[in-house]
């Protein structure tokens, strides 16, 4: 999959973790369907241990109340394909 294909899911997925602010009632229940839904998503998007770490984090932050307003997928994209990218090619110089 590419990059820039990789980051319009991740926006996607952080979008679909904001309708529990979006619903009323309905929040509480989307939680916890889409908390274990996003940490397997999160895996199969970025493999490796990084993507297991990044799976359970975003587990952590779907289930807990307050913590959906972080975009963990979009974080984990401009990691992998942005502040990663960079170290190495520092290191390399």
């Amino acid at each position: 999959m590419k990059k820039y294909q990789k980051l319009i899911l991740s926006l996607l997925f952080d979008a679909i973790g904001y309708v529990s602010f979006i619903i009323p009632g309905i929040g509480e229940f989307s939680d916890i369907v889409w908390a274990p839904v996003s940490a397997w998503l999160m895996t199969k998007l970025y493999k490796g241990k990084m993507g297991k770490i990044a799976g359970v984090v975003t587990f952590v932050e779907e289930i807990l109340p307050v913590a959906d307003v972080i975009p963990t997928f979009t974080i984990m994209w401009l990691y992998t394909y942005v502040f990663t990218k960079n170290t190495i090619q520092k290191k390399a110089t």
